[in-house]
């Protein structure tokens, strides 16, 4: 197999996944969503949850693919630097935005942490460790981070002395220092998903993939790929009884737990496509060409039709689901999937566009 047609396959992975990022990020209302289609209270993992680390998981197969060929010189560090600090910018430009006069919202309330703040820093330092680390390094450093990571939040006392806990209380470790840190600038007021202290085992989320795009390089990868898959899941399962799976502190076992889905799920699609030869989802594998793109407009028009007002009580996005998509022969529930699933089909018909076009954004 070629290296082009390994990096279509993730193409179309990262293409779904992008998809399914947008399918949660905007239904029709928060108050009716089902189940699935939320992030776990705390512990535990729903399919949303799976989201984020597929694409951080993704991130790190490009890296494998983008820099197994790349002299390790300045200017390689360069190009890393400027694409997370590119990263990083949108993040922020979407946190501080306004579809209105001033246009800039007030540095005081502006959240640091996101979405794409998170991809920007882990992308840079997983970069620089594939740059600088064989595989066997690279497995050790994942390691390190995930059983570093536990035995920090699990076991070292907290500064007045209190034991640590992983619930979503004042002593859990990695609430604690974004608490400090952070202070105003997070999504809660005592935690943020995308916080400082747990980016460090979202880097090993990236690491692991890394390691499977080597597996992807090599000859018949199937069975690498499913005896994975089975051994990063029984991991990240058996973890879970002594350090929960959870998203909001981006626990080890979920880190495992989620890596595992990922490499099952890419082993399923790399075997019907590349192996099988069958054509499907072709649509996602455009999106996935411009991933970030479509991602970053999906969040910067959502954010402009819940603050852009429609007479005295709604904005854009209300308006047009209340005379729209709530019909009396539909469920709440239901309405409110229609409308994000449409947002969907907009989306994966603009990455249609783009790829007729020949139009490739690099971010």
């Amino acid at each position: 197999m070629s290296v082009k047609r390994r990096i279509e396959s993730v193409d179309l992975l990262r293409g779904f996944t992008i998809a399914a990022m947008i399918l949660v990020n905007t239904p029709g209302t928060w108050g009716n969503v089902y189940g699935p289609l939320l992030h776990a209270d705390w512990h535990g993992l729903t399919p949303t949850d799976l989201i984020f680390p597929f694409f951080l998981f993704i991130v790190g197969i490009s890296i494998y693919f983008a820099y197994k060929n790349k002299p390790n010189i300045r200017s390689t560090y360069k190009k890393i630097l400027i694409r997370s600090l590119k990263l990083i910018g949108l993040g922020l430009f979407l946190g501080l935005f306004l579809p209105y006069i001033p246009f800039i919202k007030d540095l005081g309330t502006l959240r640091f942490p996101g979405v794409l703040q998170r991809i920007g820093i882990v992308f840079l330092f997983t970069s620089i460790l594939y740059l600088n680390c064989n595989w066997k390094t690279l497995l050790g450093v994942a390691i390190a981070i995930l059983v570093g990571y536990w035995v920090f939040l699990g076991f070292v006392p907290l500064p007045d002395g209190s034991l640590p806990s992983f619930d979503r209380v004042p002593n859990n470790w990695a609430n604690f220092i974004d608490l400090n840190l952070l202070g105003e600038h997070m999504y809660k007021s005592d935690y943020d998903p995308e916080g400082l202290f747990s980016s460090l085992p979202a880097i090993a989320t990236c690491i692991i993939g890394v390691l499977i795009g080597r597996v992807l390089d090599g000859i018949k990868p199937i069975k690498v790929l499913l005896a994975t898959a089975v051994l990063l899941l029984a991991l990240g399962y058996l973890l879970d009884i002594w350090f929960p799976i959870n998203k909001a502190i981006w626990s080890s076992s979920f880190v495992l737990a989620t890596a595992g889905w990922g490499t099952l799920i890419l082993a399923l699609i790399y075997y019907l496509t590349d192996v099988k030869k069958l054509k499907f989802g072709t649509i996602f594998k455009y999106v996935g060409m411009n991933a970030i793109t479509i991602y970053f407009l999906s969040s910067f028009i959502s954010k402009c039709f819940y603050l852009t007002k429609v007479g005295a009580t709604d904005n854009v996005h209300s308006s047009i689901y209340n005379n729209v998509f709530i019909q009396s022969f539909l469920s709440d529930e239901m309405s409110s999937l229609l409308y994000a699933l449409c947002v969907v089909a907009f989306y994966l018909g603009l990455g249609y566009v783009l790829f007729r076009k020949k139009i490739f954004i690099k971010v």
